[in-house]
């Protein structure tokens, strides 16, 4: 087998969330968080390449903390991933994973302000709850009196984590009628984000009007890898191959 583990192709791979934590007596660490809706096996390869690459990269300590929306996929993602032989594995991650089995509601806008981080944890696990209103309306008070900045990060971290439910569409008319003070912030982060999205657009565009001016054929499946990419440092190595390559998978391959 080829000893050579270089990466020559370009690979996506995005954690949800990564924070550097300064610990108290000095140091940090770095937490990685990924929410999880549904078991995926394939995840579980991908945790331990994430903490892999970010404990070589940044030499920092490394948790990885799994957020899930009901007990079953908790547990899934709580189970040891072990890589190696059964009787001596070479690397074991076990993931650190908050549920609505292990996080309590906090449904009271005083308690949330004391922990206003296991407040937004409570309402990303309970999306799903019928009380998930209350948690809502809880954080978003206790948010109202943090520091705009920090409340910010906090509200689009907790938009983020409810994904698709319709608990989402309750904490967004929270944030458009109830956090005027810090709206600024989060809407432009929201058009920034807009922003990147349309370069990315605009890329994927260019790198398949290039290959159809050169008379390059795209196969279906290289088309739709190339529309879908969000990545914009992967499609800017692609829009540079786009140039020379001979074929569409030399584009995405490097050959």
């Amino acid at each position: 087998m080829d000893t050579d583990l270089t990466e020559i192709r370009p690979l996506e791979r995005h954690v949800d969330t990564l924070m550097r934590i300064d610990v108290a007596g000095g140091g940090s660490l770095l937490l990685a968080i990924e929410a999880q809706s549904k078991k995926d096996p394939d995840k579980r390869s991908s945790w331990a390449y994430y903490l892999a690459h970010l404990y070589a990269k940044f030499r920092y300590p490394c948790v990885l903390l799994v957020v899930c929306r009901d007990k079953g996929t908790a547990e899934w993602a709580a189970e040891p991933i072990r890589i190696g032989l059964d009787e001596h594995p070479s690397l074991v991650v076990f993931p650190l994973v908050l549920g609505p089995h292990n996080v309590p509601m906090v449904t009271e806008a005083a308690r949330a302000a004391e922990d206003i981080p296991m407040a937004v944890f409570s309402a990303i696990t309970h999306s799903n709850d019928h009380d998930i209103a209350a948690i809502l309306e809880a954080l978003a008070e206790a948010l109202r009196a943090t520091d705009a900045d920090a409340a910010a990060v906090f509200a689009e971290f907790t938009e983020a984590g409810l994904g698709t439910t319709p608990a989402r569409e309750i904490w967004r008319n929270l944030m458009g009628t109830g956090l005027s003070h810090f709206r600024g912030f989060v809407a432009e982060s929201f058009r920034d984000e807009g922003r990147v999205e349309g370069r990315v657009e605009g890329r994927a565009e260019d790198i398949l009007r290039i290959l159809e001016v050169r008379g390059v054929a795209v196969p279906d499946e290289v088309r739709q890898r190339i529309s879908s990419c969000t990545d914009l440092a992967v499609l800017d190595v692609w829009f540079e191959r786009a140039v020379t390559a001979a074929t569409a998978d030399a584009v995405l391959d490097g050959g």
